[in-house]
């Protein structure tokens, strides 16, 4: 019982240092429990269940993005289930869809809640990996004592945000650990295999989505973001993954538009969209002619000389 106390005793008084929630992702969920959730630390009750039916719908909610991500969770769970964890896909709410784990584990990751059907969100469970992760829109770990729950205390949970093609918070990809023998260092690597896993997700999610359009590499893939844009047969922009739209200033309202992706990426004279039409056009032909003049003039229908009048116009020569 007194390490219960101790535990309670911590968060609150983290609580009511001003400065902490300031400082600590952890402290400031500590903090939205207490004074925004009025979750009390002692309370051991375990997650509260979907019904068969509302389990049912949230998987027939998230169906192409869990399509997508099969692949994914099992690479995941292949490298991770021996260290006696499973890997858990939730939706927007914090309820897990899918899990993957060693069989012999299955029936204490059911008697801890680490299930489908199970609500994690912060409101319910205080601070947790899946719920917290949801609530800040970040991938983060939450290694034992940083839980709210004094019941939650022997888990680490390292978890990161999936993104859905039009780019809103969609899921989350969580990976929880039992054993309380989990070094820092092994955190460290779960959560890199974490965050490659739902990065892995997000691209085969938008390609699914977008399986007509040409797939385009945008601004805004550093550290490994997937930052795409779908493009139709007319090099308009069609679909933006998240990073793509925060690297461009895409909204909602922009994709509605279609706008040229030569404008998008700032590339190109956006002031003889004509001009560009036929450059695109030229170097096509002569891409197909494997740069042999005369049989790109073939492919466009003009005369050698013309070709080449209109290379040179162009300063494709």
């Amino acid at each position: 019982m007194a390490r219960r106390d101790a535990h309670a005793d911590r968060i609150l008084t983290a609580v009511d240092d001003g400065a902490a929630p300031a400082a600590s992702v952890v402290a400031a969920s500590w903090r939205r429990c207490v004074t925004l959730y009025g979750l009390d630390p002692e309370q051991s009750r375990a997650p509260e269940m979907l019904g068969a039916a509302e389990l049912r719908a949230a998987r027939e909610r998230l169906e192409p993005l869990m399509h997508a991500a099969h692949a994914s969770l099992d690479r995941l769970a292949a490298a991770v289930v021996e260290l006696g964890c499973c890997v858990l896909l939730t939706d927007a709410e914090g309820a897990p869809v899918e899990r993957r784990s060693a069989a012999a584990d299955e029936a204490e990751f059911d008697a801890r809640g680490l299930r489908p059907g199970a609500i994690w969100s912060e409101a319910q469970q205080g601070t947790n990996g899946i719920g917290t992760c949801l609530a800040e829109g970040r991938a983060l770990t939450i290694h034992r004592d940083q839980h709210f729950r004094t019941r939650n205390t022997a888990l680490s949970c390292t978890v990161a945000p999936i993104h859905d093609d039009r780019g809103r918070l969609a899921a989350a990809l969580d990976v929880s650990c039992r054993h309380e023998t989990l070094v820092p260092g092994m955190i460290g690597l779960v959560a890199a295999a974490v965050a490659e896993a739902a990065r892995a997700i997000e691209a085969a999610h938008f390609r699914a989505a977008f399986a007509d359009a040409r797939i385009l590499l945008a601004p805004g893939a550093e550290g490994g973001a997937v930052s795409l844009l779908a493009v139709d047969r007319d090099d308009l922009v069609i679909g933006a993954t998240r990073a793509a739209r925060l690297a461009l200033g895409v909204t909602d309202a922009t994709l509605a538009a279609a706008p040229p992706a030569a404008d998008l990426l700032r590339f190109g004279d956006a002031g003889d969209p004509l001009g560009e039409a036929e450059r695109s056009a030229l170097r096509q032909a002569l891409a197909r002619a494997r740069g042999n003049v005369s049989a790109a003039a073939k492919l466009l229908g003009v005369s050698r000389a013309t070709l080449h009048r209109k290379l040179s116009r162009l300063g494709l020569r």
